[in-house]
């Protein structure tokens, strides 16, 4: 009910959106005499502003046609690899001949990028992405919107998505590097501890997780107090609704996008409405550049996708509620997911000194688990003065973190080849 509601409440405001929209036209029309007055710009803020807020947020695009190697402009064609209903392998394929103009003369590692399923698009990690292209052969999971999934499609959980991690890295071939930004931690741990002890040839050559909840029964932050304190039926009866009709996933039971969204904005509600507050006065005083900032950010903040009832109930009891992998409880389709069976993979962590969502020790949680890592086949890493998007995107991400990974990553890979 609360979805269709949700549906009925966008469709009905349809036409206030339209009248601010042409608010917006007529006072930011150059043409207009008075779009230059105080009230002119008043007005114009105040549309655009309603517009923004209430329009509907597609999925965004990646925008990474270029990357640039040296003093050269490397082209970049997205392709896909592999495919399931649920998600789609990308490969970042750099021009060859641009490759050859920018000097590079060997193959570089292959990386999958392991994104979150936890609310945003994949394309949220477009910074982390672009950082990496200069010196790897880059794959991303680009998970799918459950709501576009007919049932007819059945179930994705838990232990489908370590599958999916798993059948990934055979995509791509021979020992690649896989790096699992937050919510997929766990899961790719699981997909490297069954794949090792199956001794698969396309298992990691290294695995680098950042700002995961490992365990997270360490420094619990207020998303796992959240997550502890609320019985598990709390979860399935508040948290959980119904696709409506006309998506192609209707009558799927999930997770909402708009649900997380609010979940998102409400820890941080003055943060944001500081945030709408100064972009109102931006538009007012006409700095393109402050507003323009704020679009750049919260057209993907507010991008969302559902996730299956299913994989959200799972991970919140597994993974936030029994700790069911550092406890040595998790079991993949009746086999004991066990980390010390890890040996030749290396292990890298990093985390975030100020991280909100996934507090220092969660992550590091896995050098104790994969006890039979050899050492100089680990590396602990917390960033100084980095929050939860700081250790996956911008400044400190660039020029602190990415180098760290990138020798860790060559480390490991010179160590496979000498093998």
């Amino acid at each position: 009910m609360l979805y269709a509601l949700h549906e009925y409440a966008y469709y009905t405001a349809s036409p206030l959106r339209m009248a601010a929209q042409m608010t917006r036209n007529f006072w930011g029309s150059d043409a207009n005499p008075g779009a230059k007055t105080g009230i002119g710009r008043t007005l114009y803020a105040s549309a655009e502003l309603f517009s923004n807020v209430t329009r509907r947020y597609g999925k965004p695009e990646w925008g990474l046609d270029t990357v640039r190697i040296g003093d050269t402009d490397v082209r970049i064609r997205i392709n896909e690899i592999w495919s399931s209903p649920w998600c789609r392998l990308l490969n970042f394929q750099r021009d060859s001949a641009d490759l050859r103009r920018a000097g590079k003369r060997t193959i570089d590692p292959a990386v999958l990028i392991v994104a979150p399923l936890s609310g945003h698009y994949a394309t949220l990690l477009r910074g982390t992405v672009e950082a990496f292209l200069p010196d790897h052969d880059v794959y991303i999971t680009d998970w799918t919107n459950a709501r576009q999934v007919p049932v007819l499609e059945g179930r994705f959980d838990f232990y489908s998505y370590i599958d999916h991690v798993a059948d990934m890295l055979r995509a791509i071939g021979p020992r690649p590097h896989v790096v699992a930004v937050c919510q997929p931690g766990p899961p790719t741990l699981a997909a490297a501890c069954l794949m090792a002890e199956d001794n698969d040839p396309s298992r990691p050559a290294s695995m680098t997780f950042i700002g995961s909840p490992i365990d997270a029964r360490l420094a619990p932050t207020v998303t796992n107090h959240l997550a502890e304190d609320k019985p598990f039926t709390w979860f399935r009866s508040n948290m959980i609704h119904t696709v409506p009709l006309p998506y192609p996933g209707a009558g799927r039971r999930v997770y909402p996008g708009f649900v997380q969204l609010y979940s998102f904005m409400s820890m941080n509600q003055d943060r944001h409405n500081d945030a709408h507050w100064n972009y109102f006065k931006d538009l007012v005083s006409g700095d393109g550049d402050g507003a323009a900032k704020h679009l750049e950010f919260y057209d993907e903040y507010l991008s969302v996708l559902d996730l299956t009832e299913e994989f959200y109930l799972q991970t919140i009891d597994l993974v936030f509620q029994t700790f069911a992998l550092p406890r040595g409880l998790l079991n993949h389709r009746g086999r004991p997911v066990r980390p010390d069976q890890i040996r030749d993979i290396g292990l890298m962590t990093v985390e975030g000194e100020k991280d909100d969502i996934s507090g220092v020790g969660q992550t590091q949680a896995a050098h104790k688990l994969c006890s039979n890592i050899p050492d100089d086949r680990k590396l602990l890493y917390v960033q100084e003065g980095a929050g939860h998007y700081g250790v996956f995107n911008g400044r400190r991400y660039r020029t602190e973190i990415y180098p760290r990974i990138r020798d860790f990553v060559l480390k490991n890979e010179a160590a496979v080849g000498a093998a």
